[in-house]
């Protein structure tokens, strides 16, 4: 069966893969990237996390859509994904992570953004995605409003403050009608 791929202009959005298993380790055991996800990095071997992961990627639940960030030379940059997938409601979750500091700032986490909304909006019956974002990381904010979610609220969870933001399908298709 052929995977669904998704591209952007610079980046390439595919399903998770067994072989992406090393980068996405390294990267949740990071410090710094786990204080930007607002979570704390994992402590357990890579051969435990390996048969964690080998599941996840056999049996993926009907809630959540996971991806890989490639770039347009198949480099694995980064995973994003949508989830709580509420089709009673028509919302879902999303979450980005660019992992290789080397393509930070550059442009494409908002294209992975673009890319995975043009998809939800274009492909499923969700009508409103949203995100929590920490209320100090400026720098995925404005990432964020570049693709087209407000923020509307600021909520406390965990101990920690976030930015909620917000897009609609309308606001999503007004925003991209030349597209």
């Amino acid at each position: 069966m052929q995977e669904q791929i998704y591209n952007g202009s610079i980046i390439d959005l595919r399903p998770k893969r067994f072989t992406d298993a090393a980068n996405d380790y390294q990267w949740r055991a990071d410090e710094e990237l786990a204080t930007l996800d607002a979570t704390v990095p994992i402590r357990i071997g890579f051969q435990e996390y390996l048969s964690n992961y080998q599941e996840e990627i056999q049996y993926r639940t009907p809630w959540s859509r996971r991806f890989a960030i490639d770039t347009k030379d198949n480099m694995h940059i980064g995973n994003c994904m949508y989830y709580d997938i509420n089709y009673s409601f028509g919302k879902t979750e999303l979450g980005i992570l660019i992992g290789d500091r080397d393509y930070w700032n550059s442009g494409y986490g908002t294209d992975a953004v673009n890319t995975l909304l043009k998809h939800i909006f274009n492909d499923t019956p969700l009508d409103l995605v949203y995100l929590h974002t920490l209320t100090w990381n400026y720098r995925a904010q404005i990432s964020f409003q570049k693709s087209g979610f407000a923020p509307t609220k600021q909520v406390r969870r965990s101990g920690l403050d976030f930015i909620y933001m917000e897009i609609n399908r309308e606001q999503w298709s007004d925003s991209n009608e030349f597209r």
